[in-house]
């Protein structure tokens, strides 16, 4: 059996979905197939706890994708298919730690400075937002961009015309700086370390990796301006309203039945293998997978330069995560009630604390304080929980995948994540908590736990349950994502791309790769009509 279409995606999560139907709207007939049951990737929502209790299942929170390209092209047609969001205007995420230390994060960043302990602290909380706004367009504008090209060269350029040599000094200085060392160099007082550090996790980063100092801003900038956005009535929602848009553009999406190979002739990708069918590909094959998968098992061997096979055989998983959703039979009460209504509350004190998880969990160890997002997705959605009701999702970023012991010397990880230790884990998180939510233990009606091996059987891109497709250090980072020898989205196999979180510009649900090489490959077409 044979099929013939201009383009085939292997892979459904955002970078895929995305680039199939932008692909699909530039006139291209396109096959998109994935070995799940479904599409989105880590985006899903369901009731994983009871009845009523709707629970985005992995990722939940949207600011990256509101304010990237994808959204930009296709945000009106999603929403024509049923597509909102639900946001703040107000506080937007908060830290709290012991000693009733409770940072807040608003919307408006002079309020947020405002409140910061140190008097000097608050000129320089809005100086470091407005320093990296003077740079903001180059930074933003190296994310949308493919780094290896004539428009990276140009944004560089244009950095040396407009801030001169030390300018831009200052800013490779300060991209290459870890965030605790950015804190340190800029602040006196604990909030802003307590209130941001943590956020640096959700990049796949620690407080002392390069790299850091550059994401700092970046965070702060982007929640100030986009808030925390999640989809009105779950995540699942934002799945319906891009399936339409697929339908409506004519992709044809096969689910349930994995690629076995990319076909290699003279070269170039032309096609895939799919069982006993053949598909071919008139005009490219783009692979949302992760890079050993890329090049160790869909491509022969002899398609692929001997430095890249040896590059990613040593490419890096990141830490492993957790996910787990707790069903409320009453809101969340925070000790300090001003954290009852902020849609994400980080528990840590910032470097400190982050810093010794990470470098626990880097060991192999359990971490015995672990960093706790806390999401409250029903602050800003009513419609996911019962009236009268409350839920949290948790996220761990400081996980061993295979945990050779408990930092706290308590749990038995002999087994690895069985039950006994998914549940004796989790209950040290849910007592952590406990500490700044007295009422909380009394509240809980059912947990449901995602551990790291359970991340990496629901999506093969979490390799070792790292959620963020590789480790997201400097040297797999940028220009050298996911490897120095192919860090560009077009493979040394011609009419082959990469996407995904593994390549630049890296995790996140912004789209971005999935945009950035669907337009590369429409403006090649226009070009070649």
């Amino acid at each position: 059996m044979t099929e013939t279409v201009d383009i085939v995606v292997i892979g459904a999560g955002i970078n895929g979905m995305v680039a199939a139907a932008e692909l699909a709207r530039g006139g291209k007939s396109v096959l998109l197939v994935d070995g799940n049951d479904r599409i989105g990737g880590f985006i899903e929502s369901a009731e994983r706890t009871l009845p009523g209790y709707i629970h985005d299942v992995f990722s939940s929170w949207h600011p990256l994708f509101v304010s990237g390209g994808a959204y930009t092209a296709l945000g009106e047609e999603l929403r024509q298919h049923g597509l909102r969001y639900e946001n703040t205007d107000d506080a937007v995420t908060a830290s709290v730690s012991a000693g009733d230390r409770v940072a807040i994060a608003y919307r408006d960043p002079k309020r947020t400075a405002a409140e910061l302990s140190v008097a000097a602290d608050r000129d320089a909380y809005l100086r470091m937002l407005d320093d990296f706004g003077a740079h903001a367009a180059t930074v933003f504008g190296a994310l949308g961009a493919e780094l290896r090209s004539p428009a990276a060269f140009g944004l560089g350029w244009k950095l040396l015309r407009k801030n001169k040599i030390r300018g831009a000094e200052r800013l490779l200085r300060e991209a290459a700086m870890s965030g605790r060392a950015c804190v340190r160099s800029r602040f006196d007082g604990w909030d802003v370390d307590q209130l941001w550090t943590p956020w640096l996790l959700h990049a796949g980063l620690g407080p002392d990796q390069a790299s850091g100092g550059i994401m700092f801003p970046v965070m702060a900038l982007t929640m100030h301006a986009f808030g925390l956005p999640v989809v009105r009535g779950g995540a699942g929602q934002f799945i319906d309203a891009f399936s339409a848009v697929l339908t409506d553009h004519a992709v044809e999406v096969r689910l349930g039945t994995p690629v076995d190979r990319v076909l290699v002739e003279g070269g170039r990708a032309v096609g895939v293998q799919i069982g006993a069918e053949t598909v071919l590909a008139r005009s490219a094959v783009l692979a949302s997978v992760a890079p050993r998968a890329l090049y160790e098992h869909l491509l022969p061997d002899d398609a692929v330069p001997p430095r890249v096979l040896r590059e990613v055989a040593r490419y890096r998983p990141g830490r492993g995560a957790m996910q787990i959703h707790v069903a409320l039979d009453r809101p969340m009460a925070w000790a300090d009630d001003r954290l009852d209504g902020i849609p994400l509350v980080h528990v840590t004190n910032g470097s400190g604390s982050t810093g010794i998880a990470c470098a626990q969990a880097e060991a192999g160890l359990l971490p015995s304080d672990p960093t706790i997002v806390v999401g409250q997705q029903y602050v800003l959605d009513p419609s996911r929980v019962p009236s009268g009701a409350g839920a949290l999702w948790l996220q761990l970023q400081e996980v061993p995948y295979a945990p050779v012991g408990d930092s706290a010397g308590i749990l038995n990880t002999g087994n690895g994540w069985d039950a006994e230790l998914k549940k004796g884990y989790v209950d040290r998180v849910l007592k952590r908590i406990g500490e700044f939510a007295p009422s909380l233990e009394s509240s809980i009606l059912a947990v449901d736990i995602l551990s790291p091996a359970d991340l990496e059987a629901e999506n093969p891109n979490a390799v070792h349950g790292d959620p963020y497709a590789g480790s997201a250090e400097l040297d797999q980072n940028l220009l050298w994502r996911p490897v120095p020898s192919a860090s560009r989205h077009r493979t040394a196999v011609g009419n082959l791309w990469h996407i995904g979180a593994a390549t630049h510009p890296g995790p996140g649900l912004g789209g971005g790769s999935g945009h950035l090489v669907a337009e590369q490959i429409l403006r090649k077409s226009k070009r070649n009509s």
